[in-house]
């Protein structure tokens, strides 16, 4: 029996999924990798951060709903060329899909209409960073075309 899911573009009455989506993500993930992040984030600042997101153009706010109840998302913003960087680059910045709904495509479709978006607006390249001890992530992302590009080292003082 194949789940249903639809990906589509976020809607203001999806604030509420995304924000419990997200903050799903910043427990699974940066809360059990990362002690300097704010997993409070989502349930404080996510709101306001989604919401202006659909109003700019440069930001994609995506939704995976299985009915009526938001099972995941997906964001990512574009940054135009620079004299630094003459090529414009879309990152992805944030996946999540309920463990229930991992083995069903849905990340697969989330990234594949990510890059489809990114293509449109004249990206050149996407990235996309993920923590080297989830690894479940990384191969993710390596069998969707992202490859390691630079490495961050960290002190933690």
């Amino acid at each position: 029996m194949s789940i249903e899911v639809t990906v589509r573009p976020a809607r203001p009455t999806d604030l509420p999924g995304l924000v419990v989506s997200s903050a799903a993500l910043f427990a699974e993930d940066a809360g059990t990798r990362d002690p300097a992040v704010n997993t409070d984030w989502p349930r404080t600042h996510g709101a306001d951060a989604f919401t202006a997101a659909l109003d700019d153009p440069a930001r994609l706010l995506l939704v995976a709903d299985h009915g009526d109840e938001a099972i995941g998302h997906l964001s990512g913003s574009l940054t135009p060329a620079s004299a630094v960087r003459p090529v414009p680059t879309a990152t992805l910045a944030g996946l999540y899909v309920r463990p229930a709904y991992r083995r069903a495509r849905t990340g697969t479709r989330l990234v594949e209409a990510f890059l489809a978006w990114a293509k449109e607006r004249g990206a050149g390249q996407a990235e996309v960073s993920a923590y080297v001890a989830n690894t479940d992530a990384v191969r993710f992302y390596e069998r969707h075309g992202f490859g390691a590009h630079s490495v961050t080292l960290r002190h933690p003082l």
